[in-house]
């Protein structure tokens, strides 16, 4: 048996998986599902029960079936929903996050992907230190003495101060989770440091006028504790002997591949030297026998380890954007109860709460104002600075800060739910994702590492056969040179540094990327299709009026059963016919087997009555006729920028509603910043051509299409990238999926809804037309970066390396000591963190 079915709720490819998923999960079900068409093709060997694939898509999500049929004329049917108890439709699973990577650690250098790690070992492909995911602070209970006799020190477990006696006393302490590779890197540094330094003055004394050491300690007595104190150092900085053990093993050569075989050479050949020295030719031999290198071993080990301390403190600034974010909720709220305000911890917080917001708190969770008003600070949100001023009704999102008024608010999003939660999930995977130009860098770095070890070897060779005496000692330190100062490392974090802190300043700037590859593209944008309401308007009609066109129903009746329909939408237009009806008094009542038809409006069943709302293709599709006389009519107020809802019970049109919303009066100057960029900016809108034209006249915007359906959206964007066009699809989020998906970069102008996240690569906080400008200033900034550390790197190697080889020594007489090699390959990793952090200071 087979069976088509329109499926309602899809607003993204991520949503067509679930229900094809969900659907393919039950037993003797096979299902395809098309997010364009938003349609289900059904095959059973059993009879298809409508019922139970409904009720298995609530589960999931707000996903709604009607069954399509086709009569024996050819014509086609939507059948209207299965009825659904209200038990049943209140089912909804609640979706796992991410947030179960929150304080691990990954690569930066991507080397696994997304893999994660519970501590820093360090990447088993790459060997270097690996990235810390920032964690929100936990609440942790302690004890501490009344008498402080041991000033601030605490107790994991209750019991009695072992000072004076007294029993200790229950407190509740804020704890952030840090990363400790900083730390655990300077102590290692302290301690090589101090057995660096003797080392140091050890083997060079011989340089001070008059020799004083070699007074006092003899030659061969030297050279043991040279040995005695490099032995410390070699197991202090153990970690990068493991870290190139590990890449020539798997064979990902790396930084830690040379340094490891250089520093090894050095320290098995001083060692050798030291107890058999019988075992070398005269010409290795000095005045005071052969010389070893047991300073170079540890002074490399020490200045790489520097390099290390340095990398692992400006890593934890690339984060900071997402460690502000984290410090955004606060850890308790004022919960309103009958027995009066209670503080309980943000995580016992559920939807539905009644929770008390004071002046200067942070909000706590998503939720909206049910009693009082106050302006809100959502700078840290939305990157705008003006406070938001916000009444009974309206939304407030978690992390922003009250001004000075109190008021209640019910709980709507707790938990991974929240904006905020949602954010800082974003913002931590897009930090880890790769941009396409890194595939250059992972190119040039796979073969990096074994042309080093060649260079060495010629190197070693060409000094061998012409160089001056002793030929083998000069053979020795210049390729040693050669592998200490070649640097990986700068080309693998070339591109994720700087993508890490640029999606971290748009963060801060109320722009969202979902990925480094959105990043990249939007640098090439050249052209914008951009929906009209929500994001070229103010997202926010306002019903001017209803209009009757039946004796059987007045304008309030219409208003009533309109309203009432439009409480289960999520659409700008939904919220108009709902403030009217509150304004003027109307009482709403539930509706049944509500659908959204995307693009073309909503249909539900009012007070016993089958009602749709919507444009002139829901009319068509409802088999509802637009007389002369109405068309005539509508257009009159069409031509005045208007937007007009049919109203129709069953297949007649019983009125008309006529909406107006305001443009926003920041879009006229995005669109103009956009085409002085040279990017050509249509508008793409479901709306009537009278309607588009008037606004696209007052915006400048010379191409237009109107009455667009989300198919003929993704068809005009398929038919612009088949010119070769790169472009950039901006809308809600919702009716746009489609299109949105298709686009090369998908801006969702995001109101704080999921789907707004959800369904493009890019999100606007703010919902406004002007982020885009500044996505495109950002995505200039980064690439600018990436390209001027990529530059540095190659040209870093491309001028060391030969320098360290010896290629000066012929006319300037000039070596590369191993030592100075060391200082050079850390500052070239630490030059390009820093570079990458200038973008910090980026203006958008």
């Amino acid at each position: 048996m087979k069976k088509r079915y329109k499926v309602s709720g899809m607003s993204c490819n991520g949503c067509r998986t679930k229900v094809e998923n969900t659907l393919n999960e039950l037993k003797d079900i096979n299902a395809q599902v098309t997010l364009e068409t938003e349609e289900a093709a059904i095959e059973s060997k059993s009879e298809i029960d409508t019922l139970r694939l409904q009720k298995a898509l609530l589960k999931k999500g707000n996903y709604i079936l009607q069954e399509i049929v086709t009569h024996t004329d050819g014509t086609q049917e939507v059948l209207p929903p299965v009825e659904i108890s209200e038990e049943d439709q209140y089912v909804q699973e609640i979706p796992q996050g991410m947030a179960d990577k929150a304080g691990k650690y990954f690569c930066p250098m991507l080397c696994e992907g997304d893999k994660v790690y519970d501590t820093n070992v360090g990447c088993p492909v790459c060997g270097m230190n690996l990235e810390h995911i920032p964690a929100a602070k936990v609440e942790k209970t302690v004890y501490y003495c009344p008498m402080l006799c041991e000033g601030d020190k605490t107790y994991d477990e209750p019991g009695d101060c072992p000072t004076c006696g007294m029993n200790l006393v229950e407190k509740t302490i804020s704890v952030e989770p840090e990363d400790t590779t900083y730390k655990d890197m300077l102590k290692k540094l302290r301690i090589s440091l101090a057995f660096t330094i003797p080392v140091f003055l050890l083997a060079m004394g011989g340089m001070i006028p008059g020799d004083p050491i070699g007074q006092i300690i003899p030659h061969h007595i030297n050279n043991y504790l040279q040995l005695l104190f490099t032995i410390p150092v070699v197991y202090v900085c153990w970690m990068f002997f493991q870290r190139a053990w590990t890449s020539f093993k798997t064979w990902n050569l790396n930084m830690f591949s040379l340094i490891g075989l250089g520093a090894a050479a050095g320290l098995v050949f001083s060692v050798v030297a030291l107890f058999f020295p019988n075992l070398f030719p005269e010409d290795f031999k000095g005045e005071h026998g052969i010389h070893l290198y047991f300073e170079s071993v540890a002074v490399i080990l020490t200045l790489v380890l520097v390099g290390q301390v340095m990398e692992a403190k400006a890593h934890s600034r690339t984060n900071t954007a997402i460690k502000e974010l984290l410090k955004l909720p606060p850890t308790d709220a004022t919960l309103v109860t009958d027995k009066g305000d209670e503080k309980i911890a943000i995580d016992k917080i559920v939807k539905g709460n009644k929770l008390r917001v004071k002046p200067g708190e942070k909000i706590p969770v998503d939720g909206v104002i049910v009693e009082g008003e106050s302006s809100i600070d959502e700078s840290m949100i939305s990157g705008e600075p003006i406070p938001v001023h916000k009444i009974k009704g309206a939304p407030v999102v978690a992390g922003t800060i009250n001004g000075n008024s109190s008021f209640v608010m019910s709980a709507e999003k707790v938990g991974s739910e929240t904006l905020l939660a949602q954010i800082i999930e974003m913002v931590n995977n897009a930090s880890r994702s790769r941009a396409p130009i890194q595939k250059l860098a992972d190119k040039v770095a796979k073969y990096f590492v074994p042309t080093v070890v060649l260079i060495a070897v010629v190197t070693f060779f060409l000094w061998k056969i012409y160089g001056p005496e002793p030929k083998l000692a000069f053979a020795f330190v210049n390729a040693l040179a050669v592998l200490i100062i070649a640097c990986p490392c700068a080309l693998g974090l070339a591109t994720p540094m700087s993508i890490m802190v640029g999606i971290g300043k748009g963060a801060q700037n109320g722009i969202l990327i979902k990925n480094a590859e959105a990043l990249e593209t939007a640098n090439t944008i050249d052209v914008v299709i951009t929906d009209k309401t929500g994001t070229l308007t103010e997202g926010k009609p306002s019903v001017e009026k209803i209009v009757s066109l039946t004796e059987a129903y007045t304008a309030e009746e219409l208003l009533y059963l309109t309203a009432s329909l439009n409480q289960n939408s999520e659409h700008a237009l939904a919220t108009s016919f709902v403030n009217k009806a509150k304004d003027e008094g109307v009482q709403l009542i539930p509706v049944k087997m509500f659908t959204n038809n995307t693009g073309k409006g909503i249909q539900g069943i009012v007070d016993k009555k089958r009602i749709s709302l919507g444009n002139k293709a829901l009319m068509e599709s409802v088999r509802a006729e637009l007389s002369d006389v109405l068309i005539q009519q509508v257009a009159v107020e069409q031509n005045l920028g208007k937007t007009i809802s049919y109203i129709a019970e069953n297949n007649t049109i019983i009125g008309y509603a006529v909406l107006y919303d305001k443009i926003k009066e920041s879009s006229k100057q995005a669109v103009k910043d956009l085409q002085q960029k040279g990017i050509e900016v249509i508008m793409i809108t479901g709306d009537n051509p009278n309607t588009a034209k008037a606004v696209a006249d007052e915006l400048g915007i010379v191409h237009f299409l109107a009455e667009a359906m989300p198919q003929d959206k993704l068809n005009e964007i398929k038919k612009l990238q088949e010119q070769g066009r790169i472009v950039a699809m901006a809308g809600d989020g919702i009716n746009d999926a489609p299109a949105l998906a298709q686009a090369n970069v998908g801006i969702s102008m995001g109101t704080g809804t999921d789907v707004a996240i959800e369904s493009a690569e890019v999100t606007l906080l703010k919902g406004d037309l002007a982020g885009i400008p500044k996505a495109i200033n950002l995505s200039h900034g980064v690439m600018r970066n990436i390209k001027q550390n990529l530059f540095f790197a190659f040209v870093y190697n491309s001028v060391g390396i030969p320098i360290a080889a010896g290629i000066l020594y012929p006319v300037f007489g000039l070596l590369l000591s191993p030592m100075i090699a060391a200082v050079a390959m850390s500052f070239s990793s630490v030059s390009v963190i820093s570079n990458s952090l200038r973008l910090k200071n980026l203006k958008l």
